[in-house]
């Protein structure tokens, strides 16, 4: 394997991870609102998080399949990936 489709299978396993924990705690979330009126004003942003992070496992696994069966659209899948990685570093910076 090639060191770009080592760090693209580690990159797709880790967005993978943070897509379903997310994902559980929107409905654990969504399980609790009526019980716990704090969790809704705290349900959107946790929903576009876990929407970024699902993009973010589909760009990725496009990247790495692509690389793995070396199509000849695998770097537009690299490219896609790469983007929406630095979208989510940028969404989540700190505004200066």
């Amino acid at each position: 394997m090639l060191p770009l489709t080592i760090i693209s299978g580690i990159l797709l396993g880790s967005s993978v991870a943070i897509t379903a924990s997310l994902s559980v705690v929107a409905f654990l979330f969504f399980l609790m609102a009526d019980e716990h009126p704090r969790l809704q004003s705290e349900f959107v942003p946790l929903l576009k998080s876990a929407g970024l992070f699902l993009l973010l496992t589909i760009c990725c696994a496009l990247g790495f399949l692509g690389l793995v069966k070396k199509t000849t659209w695998r770097w537009w899948g690299q490219a896609a990936m790469w983007v929406m990685l630095i979208a989510i570093g940028l969404y989540y910076s700190p505004d200066q």
